[in-house]
């Protein structure tokens, strides 16, 4: 069978959701990828996928059926006082919200990785509101572009070349010349490199910059001491200059703002520069979301129940206090009796005393791809590809909604087919319909 080549494809890697990569397929299976980046390619080829659902016994995995996978989930799910699902930033809106319903049935915390990322940005924006515009604003109308706390160049490797620096848009026909761009960080990054200019920060100095922008901007540079957190004040004072002077503005704001000293404060202090800034010229601000659909995911729980992520249904509705019902707030109080991970790698980037509880529970890990997670885990289901071999909804770092193509077909079943099924058989054990 001759090769086909698959245009625009909707690459499923990071929150860039870029849409213009070709998929070459030959007698059914993905040969090659084009456009994409490196991150990007080697998830479409599908490396290190698990061939086969498997149960734990003895200490050692055995394959099984679809089947006795899904009956052992659904017992162990059915039988837990306390459960907790978490992950769901890799997979597709349909597949999460059916998650959100088996969340209610079993009275499940149900949680999403912002919960370890861009969480505090979900608490900032709700308290002091969401600036924002889509990234093809920032294309075509950006001429000043700040990247803080985030290396777009090695974890969202197209972005400065399809939104953000080199690319040309309607009002910057010249590309990288129209645009200057700026990085703060506490490391120069392989972006800062790139950059026009580098502001190195000491860590955990984030809140007290921006507060010291905004005194420089509402006119009180003379408060202002010679330095703040490592930067000098001239320095500061340059940085409120182009920021003032240019015609359109934005901030990408990354973990190095949520994940460090004041977190969500971080957050709501950037936000209120931003919206003190449009009173001088235009300015906004995106957050640089990781997992492709991490964002859908705040979405979809958000219209489900009311809130994005951290979410706890044991009292019989849901309600959320994040700090008190993240994943973590729940693994070290050592509350959680059984675990699901979709879509997720807590094995990876949960803490360690967190992990050790994780071991000594009942895991279920439903995933296309082996991961640290696996190693922990006592049920471990394989399923499609979202974005490669299933269609579906998935939200860009901008909150602009992109289907997903099925490019392949594939045998494995889909993480909403097997939620379904884990869901059906949760009902029958506890009695229901």
């Amino acid at each position: 069978m001759a090769a086909e080549t698959v245009s625009n494809v909707v690459c499923p890697l990071c929150g860039c959701l870029c849409d213009d990569i070709e998929v070459i397929v030959e007698n059914g299976k993905i040969s090659n990828v084009k456009k994409a980046c490196p991150l990007g390619k080697n998830k479409i080829m599908g490396h290190d996928r698990i061939k086969a659902p498997m149960i734990r016994e003895n200490g050692e995995f055995k394959e099984v059926s679809y089947d006795d996978a899904i009956e052992k989930s659904a017992q162990i799910l059915a039988q837990a006082k306390r459960p907790l699902l978490y992950g769901w930033a890799s997979l597709i809106c349909e597949a999460q919200r059916k998650g959100v319903e088996l969340a209610e049935e079993i009275g499940a915390l149900i949680d999403t990785t912002a919960s370890v990322c861009h969480g505090s940005t979900v608490v900032g924006v709700q308290g002091r509101g969401a600036p924002g515009c889509t990234l093809g604003e920032v294309k075509n109308r950006a001429d000043l572009v700040i990247y803080w706390g985030c290396n777009p160049q090695e974890a969202h490797p197209r972005h400065r070349a399809r939104y953000a620096h080199s690319v040309k848009g309607m009002y910057r026909p010249n590309g990288k010349k129209d645009r200057k761009v700026f990085v703060i960080d506490v490391r120069e990054t392989k972006t800062a490199k790139v950059a026009d200019e580098f502001v190195k920060i000491d860590p955990g100095y984030d809140y007290m910059a921006f507060s010291a922008l905004r005194t420089i901007l509402a006119g009180h540079a003379d408060v202002v001491p010679d330095t703040v957190g490592g930067v000098a004040k001239e320095k500061l004072v340059e940085m409120v200059d182009a920021m003032k002077s240019c015609e359109f503005g934005v901030i990408f704001g990354g973990m190095g703002l949520t994940q460090t000293r004041c977190r969500y404060k971080n957050l709501e202090n950037v936000i209120s520069l931003v919206d003190e800034l449009n009173a001088h010229t235009k300015f906004t601000l995106i957050p640089m979301r990781g997992h492709y659909n991490v964002n859908g995911s705040g979405h979809t729980l958000a219209w489900l129940t009311g809130y994005p992520f951290a979410i706890d249904f044991s009292r019989g509705y849901a309600w959320y206090n994040p700090g008190e019902t993240a994943s973590n707030d729940v693994l070290l109080r050592r509350e959680v009796d059984a675990m699901m991970a979709i879509a997720g790698d807590p094995g990876a980037h949960f803490p360690g005393e967190s992990l050790r509880h994780m071991a000594k529970i009942p895991l279920i890990q439903i995933d296309p791809y082996a991961n640290p997670t696996t190693e922990l885990a006592d049920v471990v289901i394989p399923t499609a590809i979202s974005g490669v071999e299933v269609d579906g909804t998935a939200y860009r770092m901008d909150g602009v909604p992109i289907r997903t193509r099925k490019v392949v077909e594939t045998e494995y079943l889909t993480d909403e087919e097997v939620l379904e099924r884990i869901l059906t058989r949760v009902r029958e054990l506890k009695g229901g319909n």
